[in-house]
């Protein structure tokens, strides 16, 4: 385990001296390989020509002892040959052979002769005689040794030339990666607005630059849209309490002008609205936190039955028109649905004149819930920008029409944490349509 632990501690830590030393291992062992298979296909190549050759030279030198007798054996000046008998005793051999036990055998036999490698071959000839012939391979042995040298300095050169290959290449590949790593080292909180160098190369790392840069984007709004819903969040608090400041100040200051009863209503409505924004926010905090859900079937039909039955109540100059409810059901939580649908119904009633019409259908495998209002209607240039936090886009949307500004922010997280979506057109009617369609339930 010591000696994992310190291979481990020697591994080089830059990508391109790893690239370098895989690319040179594994290059190495190529090359080391085929050089191998090389030098053994050339000696068995040289060796199958010379044994040809040798088998040639036996029989042609046969052919000459039939013909001219064994004096053609003694006459051989830069060959090893000798003529034996059945026994083996020699009765011609040539001054090479003079001193030499060339042996008998049917297969070539490579021995020493005259410090020089070669190989043996034997012809019978018809008489029962036989003649034994040392045939040179020395020129075969110089062939294949130079071979041998020049692939063991031609290998590490080649293995030098891919090292220095490959280093070069790997450094100028990631040299934008440097550059990023630079960069991106150098962003903190408050420099969002940098970007890394993208390139136009195209390659993956120009398009690695490009994923960070949206991703910086990306951090970037999002940290603008948490400081201006803080800045928003406070403003919201802040009018509440300096209201509740200044109603206070002025009973105990001056007692006769405002009464408890005054005192206590004025606490009571702002505290109920400081409860509204804190709640709002704390649902919009979990939904940005990826807050589980749950997935029960609800009756999307029945919580917009619901709400129109409570507002006929509660609202009884609206015309709640339900005549386009039909089932639907979809998967979710009931608790958060039944949020969405009455932010909703509660801004249309809100802004209607007179006469809001809710409709649910199921079309294709999704729910579609449909909210319209026969008030002023939204201008198509805000139909995206009402979904953000805290935003009011007129005096009829004001404070003191009701609301917070976080109500149709809260309907499109809910929305998107269902898997749906929420979106506004102009309504029939008039005044403003707010779709929402939703996964409909298996």
């Amino acid at each position: 385990m010591a000696e994992l632990g310190r291979g481990l501690a020697i591994r080089p830590r830059s990508l391109r001296a790893r690239v370098t030393i895989g690319a040179v291992v594994v290059v190495a062992v190529a090359l080391a390989l085929g050089a191998i298979a090389f030098r053994s296909a050339l000696a068995h190549s040289l060796r199958a020509d010379a044994e040809n050759s040798a088998e040639i030279r036996v029989q042609a030198l046969a052919e000459e002892v039939m013909r001219q007798g064994p004096e053609v054996i003694t006459r051989l000046g830069d060959e090893a040959a000798q003529l034996v008998d059945a026994d083996g005793t020699v009765l011609a051999q040539s001054e090479e052979a003079e001193g030499e036990t060339l042996p008998r055998r049917e297969d070539p036999t490579e021995v020493v002769v005259d410090d020089e490698p070669a190989l043996v071959v034997s012809e019978d000839l018809d008489d029962g005689r036989e003649i034994l012939l040392a045939f040179s391979i020395e020129d075969d042995e110089q062939v294949s040794g130079a071979v041998g040298r020049l692939l063991l300095v031609a290998i590490p050169v080649l293995v030098a030339l891919v090292a220095a290959t490959v280093r070069f290449v790997v450094g100028r590949a990631l040299a934008p990666v440097s550059r990023i790593r630079q960069e991106v080292d150098a962003i903190g909180a408050d420099r969002l607005d940098r970007r890394v160098p993208e390139g136009g190369s195209g390659d993956e790392i120009a398009r690695l630059a490009g994923t960070m840069n949206r991703m910086l984007a990306r951090l970037d709004d999002s940290q603008q849209a948490q400081r201006r819903f803080v800045s928003d969040a406070s403003h919201e608090l802040r009018s509440p309490l300096a209201t509740l400041r200044q109603h206070a100040e002025l009973a105990r200051s001056h007692p006769e002008v405002t009464s408890a009863e005054e005192l206590s209503d004025v606490v009571l409505e702002e505290g109920r609205r400081m409860q509204a924004i804190v709640e709002a926010m704390l649902l919009l905090a979990r939904l940005d936190e990826g807050a589980p859900r749950g997935a029960e079937p609800v009756d999307l039909d029945d919580l917009v039955i619901a709400e129109a039955t409570r507002v006929r109540t509660t609202s009884p100059r609206i015309l709640v028109d339900g005549s386009a409810i039909g089932a639907a059901r979809v998967a979710g939580d009931a608790r958060l649905l039944g949020q969405l649908i009455r932010n909703l119904v509660d801004n249309a009633v809100r802004h209607a004149a007179g006469r809001v019409a809710l409709g649910v259908a199921e079309v294709d495998g999704t729910a579609v819930l449909t909210i319209d209002d026969d008030g002023a209607g939204i201008p198509e240039a805000e139909w995206e920008r009402v979904f953000e936090r805290f935003v009011r886009l007129d005096e009829a949307r004001a404070r003191e029409a009701g609301g917070s500004g976080l109500g149709l922010a809260i309907v499109r997280a809910i929305a998107r944490a269902h898997d749906g979506q929420v979106h506004v057109e102009a309504s029939p009617s008039g005044g403003a349509r707010f779709v929402v369609t939703l996964p409909a339930a298996a």
